[in-house]
């Protein structure tokens, strides 16, 4: 053989081993193979590594983060699944909802009724006049709805009379947009105790701690009820027969398909027991363990300040019987104040008009409660507004917590600058409405026309940036369906973050030096939740060893005008390794 034909046969044999190392068709064996490989522009959400071009998944969970060429030898042309998401947009980790009440939001809209947070106290009549009839035709034993907006109403609050001359044999309850006021009939309160058959009161009945039953000039109740005088009413009503098991499993499906469609695979009820019984749980359970669920759900036991602590503390603690691998009963949910821009935040100054807004715990008490709910491995979910009821909950959170059960507090409108640093050190966390930072530039000077707010509190409300400025774990809430007209979805949020504008209205930011960037928005969305839920070592971050949760996104919402992030949505959300919603990519 000469020289030249050696030559000949020995550059064919290479060429032919790269054309076969290229295309990894037997580079390893079935048995070791990647089930999927992705290529794309790939954030990770690791703050050591936050690009990748390409990620391998075997038994749902990645097995290599890197390099194409490192992905691609992983592949078997006989196992492996490819996508190549190249140039088509981001491909990143699932996203997290810190707190939302899809729960109730459901709920209502199966077996209640949903008013437009722009429709009028006629329409309203309307509503409840179509609910009072579905009701009848299906024999229920409530009548409740969600939405109406104060503002609009106030001066024209319908009454309970109103609502007894369109339904007065069946109780109804109708939560304002906010959830924190409630429009009720003569016979709900009669159920409560607060009135009796023959009209007369029930004094004692109407002093409902952390609430108030509104009284008109003759000292009857209007029908009006504020915080949790609501929830004291709606506690009485026969909620086992209204919201079952059945219907809670139901709405368990509408929901996971709505997250999935949005890019959520992580998500924290804000209350689990609204109808005030387990059957959420119990759906839950017998749905994650019959096909499993598609998302991580985390469960909150709500506690009302008018309730007895010991027993709400053991019925809160067994609800860890209803764990399973997708379910995560561990948080206490209750009320530390109202809201602000609603009259009943707890804040340093009074209102305009002299009042105090409502405190539902001392700090001694809510100190006593954090305590023995970390010592049952439960983690503290309060709603603090007012700079005061941050400070609160943080005295309590220190003074009567453990650290690493990570306590939260929710919204959060205000803080006192001495809390900033107490909340870092003591590992606090905080589950941010960023929606409300899409407050018009001229929207202080509305809130101090109208006094709305204590002096003081027009500007500079709701922060972001503060949080990664003082380390502090930030996630994201939608309170979905308390803020009807917000976007619902991550990236509708992600420009709110960014911008500080919501697309629909196109306005002029306000407070611009608390907004965050976009990889700080994503890591909100993202691993910052997976923390919150105590599931950061599994998800929330594209990593080897964890669970292959992702989306592919059909923008790059790292790139593209900051005006069109909201444009974006999932192409394909993933959930362990498999496709669990949108257009199939794979070969």
């Amino acid at each position: 053989m000469t020289n030249i034909f050696k030559k000949i046969l020995f550059v064919s044999m290479v060429a032919a081993m790269m054309m076969g190392c290229s295309e990894s068709d037997n580079t390893i064996d079935e048995a070791d193979a990647a089930d999927l490989v992705v290529y794309g522009k790939i954030y990770t959400s690791e703050t050591n590594d936050l690009h990748a071009e390409a990620f391998a998944v075997k038994d749902g969970k990645y097995i290599y983060v890197g390099s194409k060429e490192g992905a691609s030898a992983y592949i078997n042309k006989n196992k492996t699944k490819i996508v190549d998401y190249t140039d088509k947009g981001l491909v990143m980790p699932s996203c997290g909802n810190g707190h939302a009440h899809y729960l109730m939001g459901f709920g209502l809209n199966s077996i209640g009724a949903n008013i437009g947070a722009q429709d009028d106290v006629d329409k309203f009549f309307k509503i409840v006049e179509s609910a009072a009839d579905k009701a009848r035709a299906n024999k229920s034993v409530a009548i409740m709805g969600i939405g109406w907006n104060y503002h609009i109403f106030v001066d024209n609050m319908p009454t309970r009379q109103q609502l007894d001359s369109i339904c007065s044999d069946i109780p109804i309850y109708f939560a304002d947009e906010e959830g924190h006021k409630g429009l009720v009939n003569t016979l709900a309160l009669q159920v409560a105790g607060i009135m009796r058959e023959d009209g007369s009161v029930v004094e004692e009945k109407t002093k409902i701690r952390g609430g108030e039953v509104v009284m008109d000039s003759n000292k009857k109740p209007t029908g009006l009820l504020l915080e949790q005088a609501g929830t004291y009413v709606r506690e009485k009503f026969d909620n086992d027969n209204f919201y079952t098991v059945d219907v809670a499993s139901k709405n368990i499906e509408g929901i996971e398909e709505m997250l999935l469609s949005e890019g959520y695979t992580m998500y924290l009820d804000g209350w689990s027991n609204y109808f005030f019984n387990d059957n959420f749980y119990k759906a839950a359970k017998q749905i994650d363990e019959e096909s499993g669920l598609h998302f991580m759900l985390g469960l909150n036991h709500e506690i009302e300040s008018w309730m007895d602590v010991s027993s709400s503390l053991e019925k809160a603690s067994a609800t860890k019987e209803y764990a399973s691998k997708h379910i995560l009963p561990r948080w206490i949910k209750l009320f530390v104040d109202g809201t602000v821009e609603g009259g009943s935040g707890y804040c340093a100054k009074p209102y305009p008009d002299g009042h105090e807004g409502i405190v539902n715990w001392s700090e001694q008490e809510l100190t006593k409660i954090t305590s023995e709910a970390n010592a049952k491995g439960i983690t503290m979910h309060a709603h603090t507004m007012g700079d005061m009821a941050v400070n609160l909950a943080i005295n309590a959170y220190i003074n009567g917590g453990r650290d690493e059960m990570r306590n939260t507090i929710v919204h959060v409108r205000n803080v006192l600058p001495t809390d900033w640093q107490r909340m870092a050190d003591h590992n606090i966390s905080s589950t941010v409405g960023i929606l409300w930072h899409h407050y018009h530039v001229f929207g202080p000077l509305l809130l101090k026309y109208y006094g709305l707010v204590p002096e003081g509190y027009e500007e500079m409300s709701y922060p972001m940036k503060s949080y990664f400025d003082y380390g502090i774990n930030m996630t994201s809430h939608t309170d979905y369906p308390a803020l009807s007209e917000s976007p619902d979805d991550p990236f509708g949020i992600m420009e709110i973050a960014v911008t500080g504008i919501m697309a629909r209205d196109r306005e002029l930011p306000w407070w611009t030096a608390e907004l965050i960037t976009r990889e700080q928005a994503l890591q909100v969305l993202t691993i910052n939740c997976a923390k919150q839920m105590f599931i950061e070592n599994e998800r929330g971050s594209i990593k080897v060893g964890k669970y292959a949760d992702f989306l592919l996104v059909d923008k790059d919402v790292l790139t593209c005008l900051t005006e069109t992030i909201h444009e974006a949505k999932p192409a394909a959300t993933y959930f362990e390794g498999k496709k669990v919603y949108g257009t199939d990519f794979e070969k």
